[in-house]
């Protein structure tokens, strides 16, 4: 494939109209252009002083392939693509002056385009992101569960979410901050959240989700403070926000897991979800000697 067959533009609703499809087409492993392009559609795309998003889709014989976009925070993510299409890809964008601060897919495209993009720019591209993507399968509720209940979040819970997201963040590593006044634009922002909570009331763990799209929800973010941990928390809230997604006609219900992290990967297989690819981010701001 030439560059001539990969298409750029910034307006979002073009590209949605002509990549829609094929975006759909794939809810799961497209789960997060998905939600991120819709949340794009629906509040804009102001960069605010940062770089203007760019759509890309890669078209043959009339037909979308793969897709790639950034986002105003200046990282670029890509559906799947081979290795010669990385390479494409990469020469094509790095001939177009485009720069990046990172690249997020699959593990195999996000290393070719990364050893790409050094070959093409001299980047020294560095791994700084992995995860896990499972798949919901039958879900099983944990037994025991434990003592109290699933409770939507309401207004008045805003404070305990956004310090728990602050947590989650700091936890796996996010440099992102978490208040009032950046609540908006955070992507914690947007979702629906429950608290598990003991028989009197206290809230002791918490799952999002992101809006449904394609017929897709997202769990995101699942998070139990430190001291809370071990007590089975954090599958019964998961287990409700995922029967919630169920209820509300989620065909595909989906989750990203740190694959460091045994026990909270043990835990979402017990309750019926399943391993689907491996995924990997690469931060491309780096320039000068070095390698992925």
């Amino acid at each position: 494939m030439s560059p001539d067959d990969w298409q750029l533009t910034e307006d979002i609703d073009d590209f949605l109209a002509r990549a829609g499809d094929f975006l759909r087409s794939r809810p799961v492993m497209h789960n997060t252009p998905l939600t991120t392009l819709e949340k794009l559609r629906k509040n804009g795309t102001d960069a605010s002083g940062a770089e203007a998003p760019v759509f890309g889709r890669l078209e043959s014989e009339g037909e979308v392939r793969a897709v790639c976009y950034r986002t105003p925070r200046g990282r670029l993510t890509l559906t799947t693509l081979s290795a010669g299409q990385a390479d494409t890809l990469a020469a094509h964008l790095a001939g177009l002056g485009h720069t990046f601060s990172g690249v997020t897919s699959d593990h195999d495209t996000a290393t070719a385009f990364a050893e790409a993009w050094k070959r093409h720019t001299g980047a020294a591209p560095v791994r700084d992101w992995r995860a896990v993507l499972y798949r919901l399968g039958t879900l099983t509720p944990p037994e025991p569960v434990p003592e109290g209940r699933g409770r939507l979040v309401g207004e008045g819970d805003h404070e305990q979410v956004m310090r728990w997201c602050r947590e989650f963040a700091a936890d796996v590593g996010e440099a992102v901050t978490v208040d009032s006044a950046s609540w908006a634009g955070t992507r914690f922002a947007e979702k629906r959240y429950t608290f598990w909570e003991t028989p009197d009331g206290t809230p002791v763990s918490m799952a999002g989700a992101n809006p449904m799209v394609a017929g897709m929800v997202r769990v995101d973010p699942v998070y139990t403070p430190a001291h809370l941990r071990g007590r089975g928390y954090a599958g019964a809230v998961t287990v409700e926000v995922s029967r919630a997604a169920l209820a509300a006609g989620a065909t595909e219900v989906v989750l990203f897991a740190d694959p460091a992290n045994r026990t909270s990967n043990a835990l979402y297989q017990r309750i019926g979800y399943a391993l689907v690819a491996d995924f990997t981010g690469y931060d491309l701001s780096r320039t000068g000697c070095g390698g992925t």
